[in-house]
């Protein structure tokens, strides 16, 4: 057990910055280094006014030139300054220079610490508002291993002394939650947004490494970040690591999948993979340039009003071992989405769906809430270089194939409809496996959960078996059942 860190009470009221500050300098053994790049030293300043500081800083710096920077911690391959590389050289050289200059004989209880932040914040055209990478490297043991908890952050204020001002609480509540809020993970990320409004700053990216988090799925933390309201999209990668989505997206060809996955079906890989083809020989798309997201929306992950977790890292777990990159996202409708795509590429996208899916885009419904309803919705989606691949489908009932060209909209519809048709915006996906239409993941995942036979054939190659293995989708082995 940490010999200094005691589980914190919960607070009817939450604490004040100043009290949290004041907490950390009270511990006797907490000690650590400060290094902020960007925007001013607005996290230590804190530390430095609550008193008793005296104890727990040792350095605190801020090696805001660009030379002095690369003398420090070096030079970076891509010349900058403001990405987590940066940031994991900070912690690492100022975490190490702690160990090397401070006696353990000395101070034997000494549990060290390193809080960084490089930020850029708004330039003088506010045309960009700035992003930044915050994180911490610290032990909860003398000389035990040491944990990281590594974070982006999106502004929103378009001001920069608020915007350093929300920087410096954001730096207290994450080393205070380190401290003592590192057993709930999950508490730790809400409580990043004590005395922050939602408004003022997005966190899209977390990860948690280290002893004390050995158990943490960062792709669940993943989850929690949209499902708190702290941003609107999250995404993963094969290897259960968060991953920015501009580092992938930036100046890509993108093409997305939505859907449920649950589980993953035949159905969609063979989407995935001819609409790819399709994409591939488009003019302006290049292999080597392109990015491909299964998203899942957060409307699809709620069972009974409440999202199912459990649900969800099934899905992420199948998606991942096929060697998918994964997108959690707040946006129910389409034109957000690709609005977001937007945010990091002005390249070809594309999105693949079912005929059913692109049914819904024509529903009116889902519109209501703009003041200028589909036409503005439509605006948005259709505006940017985008093609939607359709996937056919086949009546259950009738036998009769559903394309682009005999799919029934709303009469409302026909017209608006046939204008994206014509102008080539909807591409029919046509070299498609005909056997496997009859495949839907509701009919797969209610004879999982009823141990019928023949759902494993429905699905891609390997994943009948993690499901088996893992008793995913409430399935239950027959030896089991019967005994």
């Amino acid at each position: 057990m940490p010999i200094t860190i005691q589980g914190d009470k919960e607070f009817e009221n939450i604490p004040s910055i100043t009290n949290k500050a004041l907490r950390i300098n009270l511990n006797e053994n907490i000690y650590g280094t400060f290094a902020e790049i960007g925007a001013g030293q607005e996290t230590v300043r804190h530390f430095f006014r609550a008193g008793g500081a005296s104890g727990t800083i040792a350095k605190a710096m801020s090696a805001y030139d660009k030379d002095f920077s690369d003398a420090v911690y070096g030079v970076e391959q891509d010349h900058r300054y403001v990405t987590e590389a940066r940031l994991k050289k900070m912690l690492a050289h100022e975490t190490n220079l702690l160990e090397n200059r401070i006696s353990r004989e000395k101070h034997p209880n000494k549990i060290y610490f390193t809080y960084a932040n490089t930020v850029a914040t708004i330039d003088f055209a506010k045309k960009y508002k700035g992003h930044g990478w915050v994180g911490i490297k610290y032990q909860v043991e003398p000389q035990a291993e040491f944990n990281e908890i590594i974070l982006h952050v999106r502004f929103h204020e378009t001001d920069a002394r608020l915007q350093q001002l929300t920087l410096g609480t954001l730096g207290v509540n994450l080393i205070y939650g380190a401290y003592y809020k590192y057993d709930s993970p999950k508490k730790l990320l809400r409580y990043l947004y004590d005395h922050i409004d939602k408004d003022q700053i997005e966190i899209d990216m977390i990860n948690f490494s280290g002893p004390v988090f050995s158990k943490v799925d960062n792709r669940l933390m993943s989850l929690q970040l949209v499902k708190n309201g702290f941003t609107d999209a999250v995404m993963f990668g094969a290897d259960g690591n968060n991953i920015l989505a501009a580092k992938i997206l930036y100046k890509k060809n993108i093409l997305a999948l939505r859907g449920s996955f649950r589980p993953v079906t035949k159905v969609n890989t063979d989407m995935y993979r001819k609409s790819l083809e399709i994409f591939l020989n488009e003019n302006r798309v290049k292999e080597d340039n392109t990015e491909v997201i299964f998203e899942i929306t957060l409307s699809n992950l709620r069972a009974e009003g409440e999202i199912d977790e459990e649900d969800f890292m099934a899905r992420a777990r199948l998606l991942c071992n096929l060697g998918h990159t994964v997108m959690i996202s707040n946006f129910q409708e389409y034109y957000r989405l690709v609005e977001y795509f937007s945010r990091y590429t002005k390249e070809r996208m594309g999105l693949a769906m079912g005929v059913n899916n692109l049914i819904d885009i024509f529903d009116e419904s889902y519109y209501r809430h703009l003041s200028g309803g589909i036409l503005e919705a439509f605006g948005k989606l259709f505006f940017k270089d985008l093609r939607v691949y359709l996937y056919p489908m086949r009546d259950p009932e009738t036998g009769e194939f559903f394309t682009s060209e005999n799919l029934k909209v709303h009469p409302r519809m026909k017209e608006l409809y046939k204008f994206f048709k014509y102008n080539g915006r909807v591409v029919d996906i046509e070299d498609y496996n005909p056997d496997i239409l009859n495949v839907f993941s509701r009919q797969v995942l209610k004879m999982i959960a009823n141990n019928e036979e023949g759902w494993e054939a429905m699905l891609p190659k390997g994943i009948a078996q993690q499901i088996k293995e893992q008793g995913l989708f409430d399935y239950k082995s027959k030896t089991i059942e019967q005994s």
